[in-house]
């Protein structure tokens, strides 16, 4: 097998450049880089990851490297691949198999490139290494210790795998760590959806009807941020709380049946598939402009566009124009796909800063205890203790308790 499958190996200079500016605005993975250097933890390990691969993920494949293991990386969506970047991790020493706009069948075949070598420890974003292994690669599972999941589709598939007894490793739900989902889902899918579509449409969302679908910590992310800019938000819900909770943060609230004719830009947060589909297509308006924001690209059913439409226009990059048989024009930004991965460079530094140090934690934790089969959370000292690396990063100092404030939380007499 090659050490690496990339698009062209003469981009690695230009990625370089992108991993270094990241890197310098990564205080927490540049703490345990530091923290961990001499020992060398990861000596002997192989760790396999299917990661979004843009300048951000590469400094945290190229740490686990320089930290002993033995790295191999494929791209977890086609669109979010960055070749420049997939050239740098080849001259650092990753073995990275993936390019931009690979097939769904090069997709597949790049991650069991990656399985090939027998990790110990899986780093995923959506579960693709883990669902392959318990599918088609079986023989693998002796030899791996657990891994980590980065994203909330992800853990619904690994839940849904332990409820059903079928997972053979540990795997730590880092999605649902403090760390993560109150960055990374809020601010972090906040800023970068918004500046997907911008870059993307070059229009204004002050003044235009967005529609919400869930109301999630990423979905409240978007939301905030879109108000923020002078949008009127409308939410779409299944659950009655989080409906209730979009309502008294200012939001309309409705059905996607109602929203479907009212809203300008819609964006979808919810993890399942076909939240919009013909029956939403059919009542909204010329012009508007449709992205996801979740993992998988089947929550805008693509199936249904294509069967209602007359044929499509590529008017600029990264968007579909469905043109209907009516004349109306549907706009779909990077094929479905995340838009702030697909049409921008996913979310800011500071905040995967965080989420890339879980991970580098919990792989570490992974590597060095042995856990029964089952998914688990983050540990609390671990999440805890990445958060004030951040801080103290940032020059923050924070209050702490006196004894006497210690023993009074433990007491029940007054």
């Amino acid at each position: 097998m090659a050490d690496y499958e990339v698009k062209d190996l003469s981009l690695a200079e230009h990625g370089q450049r992108k991993i270094d500016w990241a890197w310098q605005y990564m205080p927490s993975l540049q703490f345990l880089y530091n923290k961990y250097r001499e020992s060398q933890p990861f000596k002997g390990a192989v760790i396999a990851a299917c990661l979004h691969l843009e300048a951000k993920t590469a400094n945290l494949l190229i740490t686990l490297k320089k930290l002993g293991a033995r790295v191999a990386a494929c791209g977890s969506n086609p669109l979010s691949t960055q070749d420049d970047i997939c050239a740098a991790l080849a001259k650092n020493g990753v073995h990275v198999y993936s390019h931009r706009g690979m097939s769904t069948q090069e997709y597949f075949g790049y991650v069991k490139k990656v399985l090939a070598y027998k990790p110990n420890v899986i780093i995923d974003d959506g579960a693709d290494l883990v669902a392959t292994v318990h599918q088609e690669m079986q023989d693998i599972i002796p030899g791996i210790l657990g891994g980590s999941e980065e994203t909330t589709s992800g853990v619904k598939r690994l839940k849904a795998m332990n409820n059903q007894g079928v997972l053979k490793f540990p795997m730590i739900d880092v999605n649902d760590a403090l760390s993560k989902y109150l960055f990374d889902n809020r601010y972090g899918t906040g800023q970068s959806v918004i500046d997907g579509f911008i870059r993307t449409t070059n229009m204004i969302l002050a003044g235009k009807t967005v529609v919400v679908a869930g109301y999630g910590w990423c979905g409240r992310g978007f939301a905030m941020r879109a108000a923020g800019l002078g949008a009127h938000v409308v939410v779409t819900e299944i659950d009655p709380h989080k409906s209730c909770e979009a309502l008294m943060d200012g939001f309309q609230v409705m059905s996607m049946e109602k929203a479907a004719s009212v809203g300008d830009v819609f964006m979808t947060f919810t993890g399942n598939i076909h939240v919009i589909r013909r029956e939403h297509f059919a009542r909204m308006k010329n012009g508007v402009v449709l992205g996801n924001a979740g993992h998988f690209d089947v929550e805008i059913s693509k199936p249904d566009l294509s069967a209602m439409a007359d044929h499509m226009e590529h008017l600029r990059d990264n968007i579909d124009t469905y043109v209907m048989k009516d004349g109306r024009r549907i706009n779909l930004l990077g094929e479905g796909r995340l838009t702030n991965l697909a049409c921008a460079d996913g979310h800011p530094i500071e905040i995967m800063d965080l989420s890339f140090s879980l991970q580098l934690e919990s792989a570490l934790y992974i590597y060095t205890n042995k856990l029964e089969p089952g998914l688990y959370p983050v540990p609390e000292k671990t999440d805890r203790a990445v958060m004030e690396s951040k801080l103290a990063a940032l020059g923050i100092e924070i209050d702490s308790m006196t004894p006497e404030q210690v023993e009074y939380m433990k007491s029940w007499q007054e």
